[in-house]
């Protein structure tokens, strides 16, 4: 008699474990798409510029984006908004920026030239963004330089 419900809860036991197998492998199976990451915040890394600038002169910034993730179709823009005083702002030879509209960076190592064009502070921000929406801010200031100040 013992046998008989020993083999009886044996069996139970065994059905039971092959029922929870098939309910996990069904589980599992329910997406059909794989899951690849798309979206990976990024760092906004610039090298150290100059405090201080005097009109027509010109400042190079360089920048670098940084990536937490690899994502081959990730795409970058930059834009910029002068709060205070005057200048423009060019991607190596390229015509100057127009404040707040976007430009596409195709380089994620590239040099900005910044052109004092007034005899006060300075102050503008750059925004570099990518198209899953992630956005870094990057403040720049500099104060006016005289002629005779080394």
């Amino acid at each position: 008699m013992k046998n008989i419900v020993n083999n009886k809860i044996g069996m139970l036991f065994k059905l039971f474990i092959m029922v929870v197998m098939v309910g996990l492998h069904v589980q599992s199976c329910e997406k059909d798409d794989l899951e690849i990451q798309q979206n990976f915040p990024f760092e906004a890394e610039v090298m150290p510029v100059q405090k201080y600038v005097s009109k027509g002169e010109t400042v190079e910034i360089r920048c670098r984006i940084i990536p937490n993730g690899n994502y081959t179709g990730t795409t970058y823009s930059i834009r910029y908004f002068q709060s205070e005083g005057q200048g423009s702002l060019r991607l190596f030879n390229d015509p100057s920026f127009v404040p707040n509209d976007f430009y596409p960076l195709t380089e994620k190592e590239f040099r900005l030239y910044y052109t004092s064009e007034s005899t006060v502070s300075q102050s503008f921000d750059i925004w570099i963004a990518d198209n899953a929406g992630n956005r870094q801010k990057v403040n720049f200031q500099f104060n006016p330089q005289s002629t005779g100040t080394l």
